[in-house]
């Protein structure tokens, strides 16, 4: 099927915008055209979502404020919380094409819709990064190991979806789930000893390994191997550990990333410029994937605010504030302007680390009864104690 947006004439732009193939393209045309797509896309939502109609009635806002590429930290924001209490669209039920939600089983959960045009410009602009970075092979088939939960019957995590997906860049020899499903009634449980056991497997017979999901499991595999006194494993050189979900409700375990990234080079044989970490959400689905030196690379269908976390008012590069993800692709629900629970500092880019801008987390401020994925999933890590220790 061809991707294209829901109404070529009223979202050209739109489309235009999420055509440019180079991930990293920047430009003053690349930003007279974000500006374009930004209008469409508000004017999109405005017309067929009651409850962006009256934000933008409240905020007292028009797409006529938006002049240059400088105005867009005037759109007005959506906490990224507000979508795990309500259900909102912009598409009929019959346009819903994938329904996925951020959290495991508990907690409170974003409730995310996406049509056709949104989830495929998603999922191509992941693919068009990946390509970029030569990480797409489809010569030798792969060994996976997912930090991820274990598919059940009608399953809609965001995680898990994204991690399954990830699997169509190499292909298949076996994929091994860490978090493993034991029912309805039990849920599910990380099994850290057939993942050592899977990672000495696949040392044995030599295919490449990917690694995906959430660092808290894969951190907690690599301490117990170190506790039970266990040798190095040495993986295919052409392994690849790609991470995200952030270590959320284990942040309290959780170690520098450089330092991470040295153990899992350490134990698993994995170099480090093989190590990536990727941020983004069931609430914005765009792909921000680390660089070489592990930077989140902005890409050229996005852009970054850094608001202040008393006044909300924008801030300057290289100060702290609240994550705000500005980008006009997703058609099905008004999430064109989120603000995240994540602090960050945002760098103009154009020095030795990346020529483009780029952001760095530095923590997060979050509500603990708003549990994401990754804070379901560390309830898990109490049941080992090994990990909990």
């Amino acid at each position: 099927m061809t991707l294209q947006v829901p109404d070529k004439g009223l979202l050209s732009e739109v489309e235009k915008l999420c055509s440019i193939k180079n991930p990293y393209s920047y430009s003053e045309e690349n930003d007279r055209l974000f500006v374009e797509a930004m209008k469409q896309n508000i004017t999109w939502h405005q017309e067929r979502c009651e409850f962006y109609r009256q934000l933008l009635d409240q905020e007292k806002f028009s797409v006529d404020q938006l002049k240059t590429i400088d105005d867009l930290h005037k759109i007005p924001h959506i906490f990224a919380n507000f979508f795990k209490r309500n259900e909102i669209k912009s598409i009929s039920e019959e346009e819903v094409s994938l329904h996925l939600t951020s959290s495991g089983t508990t907690g409170q959960k974003s409730q995310m819709f996406f049509d056709d045009w949104t989830i495929g410009s998603a999922q191509r602009m992941v693919e068009w990064i990946w390509e970029e970075n030569g990480w797409i092979d489809d010569k030798e088939d792969v060994n996976y190991l997912l930090y991820t939960y274990e598919p059940e019957e009608g399953s809609k995590l965001g995680t898990a979806y994204t991690d399954n997906f990830l699997c169509k860049f190499a292909p298949i020899n076996e994929v091994f789930y860490a978090l493993k499903f034991l029912g309805k009634d039990k849920g599910h449980k990380f099994d850290v000893f057939g993942c050592i056991e899977t990672l000495k497997r696949y040392e044995k017979e030599g295919k490449p390994v990917r690694i995906f999901g959430f660092p808290a499991f894969l951190y907690f595999t690599i301490n117990q191997m170190k506790e039970l006194g266990l040798d190095p494993i040495k993986l295919n050189p052409e392994s690849f550990v790609f991470l995200g979900g952030g270590w959320k409700g284990n942040q309290d375990k959780a170690i520098d990333k450089i330092e991470f990234y040295k153990q899992v080079e350490e134990m698993l044989g994995i170099p480090d410029q093989r190590l990536r970490d990727g941020f983004g959400s069931v609430e914005h689905c765009i792909p921000y994937i680390e660089g070489k030196k592990h930077e989140f690379r902005i890409p050229t269908w996005s852009r970054v605010v850094i608001r202040d976390v008393k006044t909300l008012e924008p801030l300057g590069d290289g100060e702290v504030g609240y994550l705000n993800f500005i980008s006009p692709y997703i058609t099905s629900v008004p999430a064109n302007s989120v603000l995240m629970g994540d602090l960050a500092i945002r760098h103009a880019g154009g020095n030795s680390i990346f020529e483009g801008p780029w952001f760095e987390i530095v923590g997060r401020a979050g509500i603990k009864k708003n549990k994401s994925c990754a804070v379901a999933a560390s309830e898990l890590l109490k049941e080992f104690d090994g990990g909990a220790k």
